[in-house]
């Protein structure tokens, strides 16, 4: 390393500490599902396997119950060299009061949604700072936490599931000051990030609202600029055979996983090189202002709508105040299917 500068060995470290991100949790998620079936069966060491699932069925709805996070791990050093890397940043455009609680919903998804999670599942970009009083869950798929080790790792980040009744817990059984960051366009809204592109869904995506109107959350519009930016997504042409291939892996990878397969690729382990990486190009999330929302036990559908159209509205004109600051032409607009 000693012929490596200062600069360039910041560089690899900023490379390695976003390389290991997805390997992690590959690696993690393999060793339970693997040697815990093959202790069990096949070792004199299947009491460990018999520990880990009783630890497992005891600890069950810790993970819907406000988790378990951890402040160091949410402050490695490691999420710095991660954040650098694009680099992603954090803007507050209006305070965010601890005496109540909030949704925040973020858009677009991106390919592996790099902005949401270091911006709120750790303090690489100083959540905490930036709001103080402020307590963020990310919500992600409940699956993953089905999976011993894995749960521990990502329940220490502040990480929990997108389901009611973990969000709906957050929101009324810890006090005030707690936010939940939905992603909103889920999983299927990869399908349509490529450079340049700032199409999402949320037409019909009203569940987060519904469940503001049921706790009295405020409702927060987030825009990820940049998200789409830092990998190319491959859309092969109708009627080819490869079409046909993708298609038919990415619905058989929707139907086992409920997860959607992209087709993309970035940088290498050099910036001129093909590969996987993210491209290094900024992303910045801008939190906007907060919508407050009447608490109401049942909300009709009437009710639903019409808080679901100011939303949007929101969201709109967050857009439009940060868009060309933040790379996007003036012309652009933001497409909601």
């Amino acid at each position: 390393m000693a012929f490596l500068s200062q600069l360039d060995l910041h560089e690899c470290l900023q490379t390695l500490s976003v390389l290991q991100w997805l390997p992690v949790y590959i690696f993690l998620g393999a060793i339970p599902i693997i040697f815990i079936p093959y202790f069990l069966v096949f070792t004199k060491f299947w009491i460990l396997s018999v520990l880990a699932l009783t630890w497992l069925a005891y600890d069950w709805n810790t993970h819907s119950q406000g988790g378990r996070r951890s402040a160091w791990v949410r402050n490695w050093t490691l999420w710095k060299y991660f954040q650098n890397y694009f680099p992603i940043k954090l803007v507050k455009t209006h305070d965010l009061s601890p005496e109540c609680n909030y949704i925040i919903a973020n858009h677009p998804h991106g390919v592996l949604s790099y902005g949401v999670f270091i911006n709120f599942a750790t303090e690489a970009t100083g959540f905490s700072r930036i709001f103080p009083g402020i307590t963020p869950s990310l919500g992600t798929l409940e699956g993953i936490f089905w999976i011993p080790i894995v749960r521990e790792y990502v329940m220490s980040m502040g990480v929990c599931p997108v389901s009611e009744l973990a969000l709906k817990y957050l929101l009324t059984q810890k006090g005030l000051g707690n936010a939940v960051v939905i992603v909103v366009g889920g999983a299927a809204e990869a399908l349509l990030c490529r450079p340049g592109a700032s199409t999402i869904y949320l037409k019909e995506r009203k569940g987060f609202v519904k469940l503001a109107l049921k706790t009295g959350a405020y409702l927060v519009p987030a825009y990820s600029f940049g998200e789409n930016e830092v990998h190319n997504q491959e859309t092969f042409p109708e009627g080819t055979w490869i079409r046909f291939f993708q298609k038919t892996f990415q619905d058989t990878f929707k139907k086992i996983l409920g997860l959607n397969f992209c087709t993309f690729h970035g940088r290498g382990l050099t910036r001129e090189s093909w590969g996987f990486l993210p491209f290094n190009r900024p992303i910045t999330t801008v939190v906007g202002e907060p919508l407050p929302i009447p608490r109401i036990e049942k909300p009709n559908k009437k009710t639903v709508d019409k808080y679901h159209a100011l939303y949007i509205s929101a969201l709109c004109k967050l857009f439009d105040q940060h868009k060309v600051q933040y790379g996007f032409p003036e012309t652009q607009e933001l497409t909601i299917i």
